[in-house]
């Protein structure tokens, strides 16, 4: 069939039409370079498996020496450590969290002393040593105590400094606490220790694997008088303009996919740099997606992350880390 072409003057698919002109007409990048990678680690010997995040477990020491050798293969050179604690070191003030010889302090120097120049980020919140799997501290009648929670959260952070992190990741949403752990930084000359604060985190559904992982869920009660209410968005600028103010250096939307609108935003309302979080919900279901058949694993994956970087994070929290990067430099086809 034959006819005369449409008289048009745009012709969008012109710029589609050859590979060569796809890639340089292309808008957003995506490498190893832009992936934190979360890690699970614990104080036992072996690695225990995740059965709600499949190829995730609590890791050993030596399983994560292990883990973070074979990302840095694939050019994935930051890491953000999530320590499962023990009941019996778990506390109502989480005190654990900042004991100079924990898990996370010996940790952080043990991958110090392997790989100097790797990149350590640290989680600053009391849930995984608080006896009540509270964010904060918790007031016998059932609140969280903001400021009592801050003065903790220094005292976390200051230890986690001492030990080598690189940069601190207070994700417990209290009120004040950038500017508390900046001062508490500086004070002891931790000048070059970066905040990247969670500063739009939700009370979301989407977290369960998460706290299966670390056995961290609340004893009682939830979490949504300090996580953000999913319905709201103006707030998140709100706390984005509070967090800038206290000095923060990066700030975080979490999580990612159900909240790119959130992420754009930020990013049209800050010039810092922007971290997203994908979530183990988030995880959990391409991969469950993946294992039955249902979607390509590779491009799905790869896709949910372009789209978090077109949205505006400049670098991504997600358990796909290793794997994304593996498929990005063709280490793994």
């Amino acid at each position: 069939m034959t006819h005369d072409p449409l008289n048009l003057l745009q012709r969008p698919r012109r710029n589609r039409k050859h590979p060569a002109i796809r890639a340089f007409v292309r808008e957003t990048s995506l490498g190893p370079e832009h992936f934190i990678y979360p890690l699970f680690i614990h104080a036992g010997d072996d690695d225990v498996p995740i059965a709600s995040m499949p190829g995730c477990a609590r890791l050993s020491r030596k399983g994560l020496l292990a883990e973070v050798e074979a990302a840095r293969a694939v050019g994935v050179n930051l890491v953000a450590l999530f320590p499962a604690v023990a009941e019996s070191l778990k506390s109502p003030d989480g005190r654990e969290a900042w004991n100079p010889n924990g898990l996370i302090p010996a940790t952080i120097k043990a991958l110090k002393d392997r790989w100097p120049d790797l990149v350590i980020v640290t989680d600053v919140a009391l849930d995984p040593y608080n006896s009540d799997g509270h964010d904060g501290i918790v007031a016998p009648d059932g609140r969280i105590l903001n400021d009592e929670t801050v003065e903790a959260l220094c005292n976390q952070a200051l230890c986690q400094a001492r030990a080598g992190a690189d940069i601190v990741a207070p994700s417990d949403m209290m009120d004040g606490r950038v500017q508390a752990l900046r001062e508490a930084l500086d004070g002891e000359s931790f000048i070059d220790v970066s905040i990247l604060a969670y500063t739009a985190k939700y009370a979301s559904a989407f977290y369960g694997p998460f706290r299966d992982a670390l056995d961290s869920a609340p004893k009682s009660g939830d979490k949504k008088t300090y996580q953000m209410d999913p319905a709201n968005a103006r707030e998140a600028l709100r706390e984005a303009e509070l967090d800038e103010v206290e000095g923060a250096d990066i700030l975080m939307v979490k999580p990612a996919g159900p909240y790119l609108d959130i992420l754009a935003a930020l990013r049209r309302a800050t010039h810092l740099p922007l971290a997203a979080y994908q979530v183990s919900g988030e995880y959990a279901m391409l991969k469950a997606a993946s294992e039955r058949g249902w979607l390509d694993e590779k491009r799905v994956v790869l896709e949910s992350l372009l789209g978090i970087r077109r949205a505006g994070a400049d670098v991504i929290f997600t358990y796909f880390a290793r794997q994304a990067a593996e498929w990005l430099t063709g280490a793994r086809k």
